[in-house]
């Protein structure tokens, strides 16, 4: 019994802070308001995380593994991936906000395993992809990933004047598949 509410209790916490962390940034996020969510009190945040530099890496972490579960990767086909890439932050803003706020926040920060873990992964399958020819060599892994990254999630974060003119959203999909298509023939 105890294991199982500490587990829910470390769920609830989790749960509070990426909200709080996607809506006002790590600097902005008040461990107070998060314990209130949460209905725990701060000292039991603290207990399991830490810190809140502590807590905001758990719950980036966990952005990230959710984020692969759902996305994917798969060098046979990367403008699919791109298509999926668009359409997990379409569907999950606050987790677009999440990145936004850990690369703005953390520029020169502490490295998180999780996140080079992953993007070694990736780069290594591209490098194999390449070295295979079934994936073009004009670009390098790391600067066919980023392009990627960009165009899949360029959508997401333009700013609110466009407005009108921002075409539907099957239509910004299109326009993404298509240009990663491009990049890769």
């Amino acid at each position: 019994m105890q294991q199982r509410n500490a587990d829910r209790t470390r769920a609830k916490i989790l749960a509070a802070a990426t909200e709080e962390f996607a809506e006002r940034g790590i600097a902005g996020a008040r461990v107070q308001r998060i314990a209130e969510v949460a209905e725990c009190n701060k000292a039991m945040l603290y207990a399991y995380f830490g810190s809140k530099d502590g807590l905001f890496d758990a719950v980036f972490s966990a952005s990230v593994e959710e984020y692969l579960t759902v996305v994917g990767f798969d060098t046979d086909d990367l403008p699919a991936y791109a298509g999926r890439l668009f359409d997990y932050f379409e569907d999950n803003p606050a987790r677009l906000r999440l990145t936004s706020w850990y690369r703005l926040e953390r520029p020169a920060g502490e490295p998180l395993e999780a996140i080079i873990a992953v993007n070694q992964s990736r780069l290594d399958d591209l490098d194999r992809a390449q070295r295979r020819r079934t994936v073009p060599k004009q670009f390098s892994s790391v600067s066919l990933l980023s392009l990627i990254q960009a165009i899949a999630t360029n959508w997401s974060s333009m700013t609110p004047e466009y407005g009108a003119a921002v075409p539907s959203r099957l239509a910004r999909r299109k326009a993404v598949v298509m240009a990663v298509e491009k990049i890769l023939s």
